[in-house]
């Protein structure tokens, strides 16, 4: 039967990491979201806190004059070793090197972009209201309400600016997605289930 490696993006407070790891768990394969970042330090030997979380750095001015990025790693020796645009090169090659290893669940980092032409690749976003979104990240954050609606507000401005540099690309464009999942109606065992049953569907049709 064929197996499949699922990409997850997400909304922040919209549960994307939850239903992932659950997912994982359910499917009994790896789990990689910041993951990808260690690897990429390691391979590349730059320090892990170069590595940018899904977000540009200030002043990259460049993402409005340019949408495709698919070059080799630099070197060290090379100028632009540490700039954004390796930083990221060094992540799109762990992904690729994942995919090759087998099923896992992929999170963020224009996954489902690097792994394009794989036809064992299942795409999801995961989405959700602002209010549902607010009332989620007040769990994990202790920050008052007009602050929280700020840093979901600018997670999700970093995440669609850094897809839309490297992929060309709408973030919240459905049609880049196999799925469009709203989290607040399904809740994050719905989301799954969700997923799981679209993978079956998948898996009999084997496209």
């Amino acid at each position: 039967m064929q197996q499949f490696i699922i990409t997850i993006a997400r909304q922040y407070g919209s549960g994307g990491r939850t239903v992932g790891h659950m997912l994982a768990e359910r499917l009994n394969i790896p789990y990689y979201g910041r993951e990808i970042i260690t690897m990429a330090s390691e391979d590349s030997g730059i320090n892990q806190e170069l590595f940018s979380d899904e977000r540009l750095k200030p002043g990259f001015f460049r993402y409005l004059m340019r949408r495709y990025q698919d070059r080799t790693p630099a070197t060290p020796e090379n100028t632009r070793f540490i700039e954004s645009d390796n930083l990221y090169s060094y992540q799109a090659k762990i992904i690729r090197q994942l995919a090759e290893q087998g099923p896992c669940i992929l999170i963020g980092r224009c996954a489902d972009y690097i792994l394009r032409e794989r036809p064992d690749v299942i795409r999801v976003m995961i989405h959700a209201p602002t209010e549902f979104c607010v009332q989620q990240a007040a769990k994990l954050n202790s920050l008052p309400d007009a602050e929280l609606r700020r840093k979901i507000a600018q997670t999700d401005d970093y995440r669609s600016k850094f897809y839309e540099y490297y992929t060309g690309q709408d973030w919240l464009n459905a049609q880049n997605y196999d799925l469009a999942l709203n989290s607040a109606v399904l809740g994050f065992e719905g989301t799954a289930d969700a997923i799981e049953a679209y993978l079956a569907v998948r898996k009999k049709t084997n496209i």
